[in-house]
């Protein structure tokens, strides 16, 4: 009987959440900073970033919206770090007609995702053989990705450029937003691999498994909450 009871435990564990979970640091409103959710915000947006170079480093596709930067990185002097910065000022741009407002949490998303990318991409080992250890990258980076979002969205300190561009899109048009993320992602990719940006397996296992594993780091995020409240 013990195993059964192991069984059903690991999978309540795992298993995703469906909204995003009220925390006690979660901030009142989108300029509410606190030390905590300071904090947590800056190591959720560390980890995101080190996630997403990961599956640049492992040569086998990279995330959508790091196909574009490094094949902007390619055509430009900045590097892809700067380009992931630039992208993000671009799109929040595009904020403006939509009557999206950013927070301060939107703001640390453009540097300090940007940041860490360009950490992981300097220091993180680059393969272009052994597909078994670039499986790995790209499984940890997806993990990284998802346990990252799970912190920094918990924070309430708005969402990223990408993330509110997506759903001011469905606000003004009331396009559905699977079919608004859907759109946006398709219309990067074309644009970078156009570019010369890495599209490949990598890419497919990220549009894949990234729901599941933002909805599964939610629900550990709500666990570690609650219990230490």
């Amino acid at each position: 009987m013990k195993n059964p009871d192991v069984l059903r435990k690991l999978l309540h564990f795992l298993k995703p959440s469906r909204t995003i979970p009220h925390t006690s640091w979660t901030a009142r409103n989108r300029w509410a900073v606190t030390p905590k959710n300071f904090a947590i915000l800056l190591v959720g947006l560390a980890i995101f970033g080190l996630g997403d170079s990961l599956l640049i480093q492992s040569s086998i596709g990279n995330a959508p919206w790091s196909v574009l930067a490094q094949g902007l990185s390619l055509h430009t002097p900045f590097s892809i770090g700067e380009c992931t910065a630039l992208i993000s000022v671009g799109v929040l741009a595009l904020w403006l007609p939509l009557k999206e407002r950013p927070g301060f949490g939107t703001l640390c998303n453009i540097a300090v995702i940007a940041i860490f990318i360009q950490i992981g991409v300097d220091w993180i080992p680059k393969l272009h053989t052994n597909f078994i250890l670039q499986l790995v990258y790209v499984i940890i980076g997806i993990g990284l990705v998802g346990a990252g979002t799970g912190l920094y969205i918990t924070c309430g300190l708005g969402p990223g450029p990408r993330d509110g561009l997506m759903t001011s899109i469905h606000k003004q048009t009331g396009i559905r937003i699977s079919r608004a993320r859907l759109s946006i992602e398709v219309t990067v990719l074309i644009i970078g691999k156009a570019l010369g940006g890495t599209l490949g397996v990598g890419t497919a296992m990220f549009a894949l498994f990234i729901g599941a594993s933002i909805a599964t780091n939610l629900n550990f995020v709500s666990k570690f909450a609650n219990r230490s409240r």
